[in-house]
């Protein structure tokens, strides 16, 4: 009697213990990383996932941003396209990064950046800017903030596989044009695009940039376009296999 108390109190435990470890049911399904994307005008994005916050192109309200609230935000790492004061000034709190290289960071941030002329004259007037690379939530992501001229062929090989491209659409004497970044989104064929750096109504006085009308009317009629709001949560899971294009836009400037 005895024993059979202990074997049965024994097989109990190992039951329980089985339970409460998954032995014989399935595995708990572990959720998807995802990466939230929220714009602050211009060219600036906050990409928040579990790895951290990764700020790109934070400035000054003067010249085309001018009327836009400065993300003066804390975060880990800061990726500028030039130390132009409307795309990579000192307002936010965090690891600051303007130049080009490789970069092995704490916290897996593995970030990449190659030059590339800012302007129209191959950098006489604007100098270079950088074009950045890095993993997130599990996605490749890319920023042409600083693209004046479209990718050459080395340049199209190391942005090959790329599942998120924000391009400057703008145009003006600094970014590309619509049909110029149409073109890229056409050669790059990303599963997202995230347009920036384009003028809305009015554009501030002195601002060079073209609407984004131009980028979407230039843009194959297949490919689906959203206007989520100001920000957008994207995963693997959530991208399709074809390129889409959110339009990220605040609230009101």
């Amino acid at each position: 009697m005895v024993y059979d108390r202990f074997l049965g109190g024994w097989c109990a435990a190992v039951v329980s213990l089985a339970l409460g470890w998954g032995w014989g049911v399935g595995a708990p399904a572990t959720a998807e990383p995802t990466v939230q994307v929220t714009t602050y005008g211009h060219s600036a994005l906050l990409f928040e996932s579990e790895e951290g916050r990764l700020l790109i192109n934070p400035f000054q309200a003067v010249a085309c941003a001018a009327g836009l609230t400065e993300p003066r935000l804390a975060v880990d790492l800061i990726l500028a396209s030039s130390s132009l004061p409307d795309e990579g000034a000192p307002v936010a709190h965090g690891l600051f990064l303007n130049s080009p290289g490789s970069y092995r960071l704490a916290d897996d941030w593995q970030v990449e950046g190659f030059a590339v002329p800012h302007d129209h004259v191959g950098g006489r007037r604007f100098g270079e800017g950088v074009v950045w690379t890095w993993q997130q939530a599990g996605l490749r992501m890319a920023h042409m903030g600083g693209a004046a001229v479209p990718p050459t062929v080395a340049q199209r090989i190391l942005l090959s596989g790329v599942d998120v491209l924000v391009v400057a659409v703008g145009g003006g004497s600094k970014v590309l044009d619509g049909v110029q970044a149409a073109q890229v989104v056409n050669t790059l064929k990303p599963r997202l695009v995230i347009p920036v750096q384009y003028a809305t109504a009015p554009p501030p006085e002195g601002c060079d940039l073209a609407t984004i009308d131009p980028f979407l009317e230039a843009l194959p009629a297949a490919v689906p376009v959203e206007n989520p709001g100001p920000t957008t949560t994207l995963s693997d899971a959530l991208l399709g296999d074809g390129t889409a294009v959110h339009v990220l836009e605040l609230d009101s400037r």
